[in-house]
């Protein structure tokens, strides 16, 4: 399989990429046979379900470029550093999940932990820019939404972050935040999840803005179902809601960031 599926706008194409890098399931054979059978159960920390959640974004003009393989097959929201293989938090290929506990039961090579960089991460920023470039080129100016989801610390519904005001403007972290409002969600700018490396580093390129966009798992999904060690179900009133909603939020995004080309 591909490192990522690319949903093209239908009808008129507007400024703006949004980009799911966590919300991949896929785990290669090879690699899962290296897994703790628990954790290759649970990929616990996965964006679920967000492909289904934002899947109108095309419809409204944007451009969607989606993860297909999960963050623990390659981190696409870490930066490409020494080491490779470390910490949850800062290294391309975790050995622990966020909660500390180790992933593999047989530890990759470096041979086979290049070979997972080489294949998935290189190819999906190598898109990601040329998207970006793209759309610079058509538009004069595009914007970056990093689309994620988590469980906590925080119990607010959604987080924008934009590394405390570096990666976008008021106009773009305004327009975001006022229409989850409308719809009742809890908003905080910049609270725990300030923006990523791929906000923070798209973010600094000439002509982009780039906002880190998180919603709780407890906005879409059964809350009851995340205490499980097994991947949430999707199709289920509760989300369909919160579908509906988004669609709303988007498509009033959309109709901002686009009118007289602001």
């Amino acid at each position: 399989m591909e490192p990522f599926i690319l949903h093209a706008p239908q009808g008129q194409a507007v400024p703006i990429i949004a980009n799911l890098p966590h919300s991949g399931m896929m785990v290669p054979e090879a690699i899962a046979a290296q897994f703790a059978p628990t954790q290759l159960k649970s990929l616990p920390n996965t964006d679920w379900h967000l492909d289904q959640l934002y899947r109108s974004l095309p419809m409204l003009g944007m451009t969607v470029l989606q993860a297909t393989h999960s963050r623990y097959v390659v981190d696409l929201n870490r930066q490409l550093q020494e080491p490779i293989f470390g910490s949850f938090w800062s290294s391309v290929i975790p050995e622990q999940t966020a909660f500390g506990k180790p992933i593999y039961v047989a530890t990759p090579s470096l041979e086979q932990l290049q070979e997972r960089v080489e294949k998935f991460y290189v190819p999906y920023h190598r898109k990601l820019t040329q998207l970006l470039q793209k759309t610079i080129v058509d538009f004069g100016k595009v914007y970056l939404l990093d689309l994620h989801s988590f469980f906590g610390p925080i119990t607010e519904a959604v987080c924008l972050g934009n590394r405390n005001g570096k990666t976008c403007s008021e106009h773009l972290m305004a327009s975001v935040e006022t229409h989850f409002r409308r719809k009742n969600y809890q908003v905080v700018r910049n609270k725990v999840f300030n923006g990523g490396y791929i906000t923070g580093h798209y973010g600094q390129m000439a002509g982009v803005e780039a906002l880190q966009i998180e919603v709780r798992y407890h906005v879409y999904l059964n809350a009851a179902e995340l205490e499980r060690s097994q991947p949430p179900t999707w199709d289920i009133p509760k989300f369909h809601v919160a579908k509906h909603a988004i669609d709303d939020i988007f498509g009033a995004i959309v109709h901002d960031l686009t009118e007289d080309n602001v």
